[in-house]
């Protein structure tokens, strides 16, 4: 099983990191993608610092909707150094987040076509986070992203729509603890549609938990409960999703994947 984004640097685990660590490997959970986008800027090197220390872990780097005021000039060539070692599979997460606006979405926007222009430059696939910004952040990935690179729309939390419209454009669909909660029927809709080889497990540890462990801290042994829920929604095995989810990780990520096989 891939847990494909967890945040395991959040301070949430300073106590106890390598017991959670050793529970998702016990648990089966074979890779761990950690999303790099740490504190904001100047702290993105969160996902490399534990991908360099966890054989089990890979990493992405980026600026957060949410830190991108914090941006300064240097953050690019930052990001573009970061995401230059070999266990970096991607860019992310990055994208637009409206329900918070803890930065100004002028600025957010801006910050998002700086990434999607260094994705780019790089070839590498991004992780996009959009809450509440649907339309503005297909918009801007029709304006400035390359579509064959690919990427995941983490926690996807829209309706079937939106879903055919993110895989029609290249993406593959990262679903969370979410997908157990029971007032998402539009969610798990989308979920029983979209094509098994589009779909991914995600944590978002230590946030998102799955009954049920709703309420409690989240961390990467639970995506279990999430790859779960999404085979009863498609008569599936849990043994099969996760022979389904490792490879559509495999097919969103495969440069840098194949320079560490």
């Amino acid at each position: 099983m891939i847990d494909s984004h967890c945040h395991v640097d959040s301070d949430q685990f300073d106590a106890d990191r390598e017991a959670v660590i050793a529970r998702a490997v016990a648990a089966g959970v074979t890779t761990i993608l950690a999303i790099g986008t740490g504190e904001g800027p100047p702290h993105l090197d969160a996902g490399i610092a534990l991908a360099e220390a966890h054989p089990c872990f890979l990493a992405t780097v980026g600026v957060h909707p949410h830190n991108a005021e914090r941006v300064q000039p240097e953050t690019y060539s930052q990001l573009e150094a970061l995401a230059a070692h070999p266990k970096c599979v991607g860019i992310g997460e990055i994208g637009l987040d409206y329900h918070y606006n803890f930065s100004p979405r002028e600025v957010q926007q801006e910050v998002f076509q700086r990434q999607l222009e260094l994705a780019k430059k790089l070839r590498l696939p991004i992780v996009l986070h959009t809450r509440e910004a649907w339309a503005d952040t297909i918009k801007i990935l029709k304006q400035h992203w390359d579509f064959t690179l690919g990427g995941i729309v983490h926690c996807f939390s829209e309706g079937l729509e939106e879903a055919k419209e993110a895989v029609e454009l290249n993406f593959h669909l990262g679903l969370a603890g979410v997908l157990t909660y029971p007032k998402a029927d539009r969610l798990r809709e989308a979920a029983s549609f979209v094509p098994l080889d589009r779909i991914l497990v995600e944590t978002d540890a230590p946030y998102l938990a799955p009954a049920p462990f709703r309420g409690k801290r989240n961390e990467p042994a639970h995506v279990i409960e999430t790859a779960k829920r999404l085979g009863a929604l498609r008569g599936v095995t849990l043994e099969e999703i996760d022979e389904l989810t490792t490879a559509n990780f495999r097919r969103v990520f495969p440069a840098k994947l194949e320079q560490l096989a």
